[in-house]
Protein backbone atom coordinates (compact mmCIF):
# COMPACT_ATOMS: atom_id res chain seq x y z
CA UNK A 1 0.00 0.00 0.00
CA UNK A 2 1.52 3.29 -1.12
CA UNK A 3 1.54 5.96 1.56
CA UNK A 4 2.59 9.59 1.64
CA UNK A 5 3.95 11.45 4.62
CA UNK A 6 3.96 15.24 4.41
CA UNK A 7 5.51 17.76 6.75
CA UNK A 8 4.34 21.14 5.55
CA UNK A 9 5.78 24.61 6.14
CA UNK A 10 8.22 23.74 8.90
CA UNK A 11 9.61 27.12 9.97
CA UNK A 12 13.28 27.76 10.71
CA UNK A 13 15.54 30.72 11.33
CA UNK A 14 18.67 30.13 9.25
CA UNK A 15 21.62 31.91 7.68
CA UNK A 16 21.37 30.85 4.03
CA UNK A 17 22.15 33.25 1.20
CA UNK A 18 24.78 34.47 -1.22
CA UNK A 19 25.24 37.88 0.35
CA UNK A 20 27.19 38.57 3.52
CA UNK A 21 24.23 40.53 4.90
CA UNK A 22 21.87 37.57 4.38
CA UNK A 23 24.20 35.23 6.20
CA UNK A 24 24.88 37.69 9.04
CA UNK A 25 21.29 38.75 9.68
CA UNK A 26 19.68 35.42 8.79
CA UNK A 27 16.06 35.01 7.87
CA UNK A 28 12.96 32.88 8.08
CA UNK A 29 12.69 29.79 5.89
CA UNK A 30 9.90 27.30 5.31
CA UNK A 31 10.54 23.68 4.41
CA UNK A 32 7.93 21.25 3.13
CA UNK A 33 8.63 17.57 2.78
CA UNK A 34 6.72 14.87 0.90
CA UNK A 35 7.84 11.26 1.26
CA UNK A 36 6.32 8.29 -0.57
CA UNK A 37 6.68 5.02 1.33
CA UNK A 38 5.11 1.60 1.75
CA UNK A 39 2.48 2.08 4.47
CA UNK A 40 1.04 -1.46 4.39
CA UNK A 41 2.57 -2.81 7.59
CA UNK A 42 2.15 0.39 9.61
CA UNK A 43 -1.49 0.75 8.58
CA UNK A 44 -2.19 -2.78 9.81
CA UNK A 45 -0.03 -2.92 12.95
CA UNK A 46 -0.53 0.60 14.37
CA UNK A 47 3.11 0.34 15.50
CA UNK A 48 5.58 3.20 15.09
CA UNK A 49 8.39 0.72 14.44
CA UNK A 50 6.61 -0.27 11.20
CA UNK A 51 6.26 3.32 9.97
CA UNK A 52 8.61 5.86 8.50
CA UNK A 53 9.40 8.02 11.53
CA UNK A 54 8.48 11.59 10.65
CA UNK A 55 9.89 12.91 13.92
CA UNK A 56 13.25 11.63 12.68
CA UNK A 57 12.57 13.29 9.31
CA UNK A 58 11.86 16.60 11.06
CA UNK A 59 15.07 16.30 13.08
CA UNK A 60 17.08 15.74 9.89
CA UNK A 61 15.55 18.82 8.27
CA UNK A 62 16.21 20.94 11.37
CA UNK A 63 19.84 19.81 11.53
CA UNK A 64 20.47 20.55 7.84
CA UNK A 65 18.76 23.94 8.06
CA UNK A 66 21.22 24.92 10.81
CA UNK A 67 24.17 24.58 8.40
CA UNK A 68 24.54 27.76 6.28
CA UNK A 69 24.60 27.47 2.49
CA UNK A 70 24.72 30.01 -0.30
CA UNK A 71 22.00 28.36 -2.39
CA UNK A 72 18.61 26.90 -1.55
CA UNK A 73 19.38 24.14 -4.06
CA UNK A 74 22.31 23.06 -1.89
CA UNK A 75 20.19 23.03 1.26
CA UNK A 76 17.48 20.94 -0.46
CA UNK A 77 20.05 18.48 -1.81
CA UNK A 78 21.64 18.02 1.63
CA UNK A 79 18.24 17.38 3.18
CA UNK A 80 17.36 14.76 0.56
CA UNK A 81 20.74 13.04 0.89
CA UNK A 82 20.45 12.88 4.69
CA UNK A 83 16.88 11.55 4.54
CA UNK A 84 17.92 8.70 2.23
CA UNK A 85 21.05 7.99 4.27
CA UNK A 86 19.30 7.89 7.64
CA UNK A 87 15.76 6.63 7.01
CA UNK A 88 14.67 3.39 5.42
CA UNK A 89 11.58 2.83 3.33
CA UNK A 90 11.66 6.00 1.23
CA UNK A 91 10.40 5.37 -2.30
CA UNK A 92 10.49 9.01 -3.40
CA UNK A 93 11.01 12.26 -1.56
CA UNK A 94 10.46 15.89 -2.51
CA UNK A 95 11.73 18.80 -0.46
CA UNK A 96 10.75 22.43 -0.98
CA UNK A 97 12.83 25.15 0.69
CA UNK A 98 11.42 28.68 0.72
CA UNK A 99 13.06 31.92 1.82
CA UNK A 100 10.59 34.48 3.11
CA UNK A 101 11.03 38.09 1.99
CA UNK A 102 14.11 37.48 -0.19
CA UNK A 103 16.22 40.61 -0.85
CA UNK A 104 15.36 41.04 -4.53
CA UNK A 105 14.74 44.79 -4.58
CA UNK A 106 10.94 44.58 -4.45
CA UNK A 107 8.08 43.02 -2.54
CA UNK A 108 8.37 39.24 -2.91
CA UNK A 109 6.64 36.92 -0.43
CA UNK A 110 9.13 34.08 -0.87
CA UNK A 111 11.54 32.39 -3.22
CA UNK A 112 11.47 28.59 -3.37
CA UNK A 113 13.41 25.64 -4.69
CA UNK A 114 12.01 22.09 -4.92
CA UNK A 115 14.08 18.96 -5.51
CA UNK A 116 12.93 15.36 -5.82
CA UNK A 117 14.75 12.07 -5.64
Amino acid sequence: MEGTIELENMEFFARHGCGEEERTAGGIFLVSLRIATDAEQASESDNLLDALDYQAAYNIVAREMATPSSLLEHVARRILAALYDELSGIRKATVKVSKLNPPLGGKVEKSSVSLSR
